[in-house]
């Protein structure tokens, strides 16, 4: 009888560690990823703060169709900049204050008019976001 369990447990054993290995490359794409964000139909993230958080965005990157960076005159990394996206027509889809230097975005397919201040400076991007493309915009202020 055990003879007959044995090879039972060894396929279950195995098909177990096949479901965390590839469970595991899921879930370190999330993994330290800041909370998901959500205004209408857009959601994002922002964060960057710690390494691992920082990590985290600069992996999944290529996943969301916007990637948004905020630097200072020296390449610091800056937090609470304030975004506001608008489609084509000017209306504003989106207005945030950014948790750490990274934004990504999730928005369908089109043209958007990015806007970032930071104290008392702001600054303006137009981007075009394809369907399955990514784009990335920086930001880089003039003041610390």
């Amino acid at each position: 009888m055990q003879s007959k369990t044995k090879p039972h447990s060894t396929i279950a054993a195995w098909a177990a560690t096949l479901l965390l290995t590839l469970s595991g490359d899921a879930f370190a794409q999330s993994a330290g990823l800041p909370p998901v964000q959500t205004q209408g139909d857009i959601s994002y993230v922002s964060g960057g703060i710690g390494h691992d958080e920082a990590e985290a965005l600069r992996h999944d990157e290529n996943q969301w169709p916007l990637a948004i960076g905020f630097f200072g005159p020296t390449a610091d990394y800056l937090a609470d900049v304030h975004v506001r996206i608008a489609d084509s027509k000017g209306t504003e889809l989106m207005q945030a204050d950014s948790r750490g230097p990274y934004m990504l975005v999730k928005l369908p397919a089109g043209s958007y008019n990015v806007y970032a201040r930071y104290k008392t400076e702001e600054k303006h991007q137009m981007v075009n976001v394809s369907g399955n493309g990514h784009q990335r915009v920086s930001f880089r202020f003039s003041i610390q």
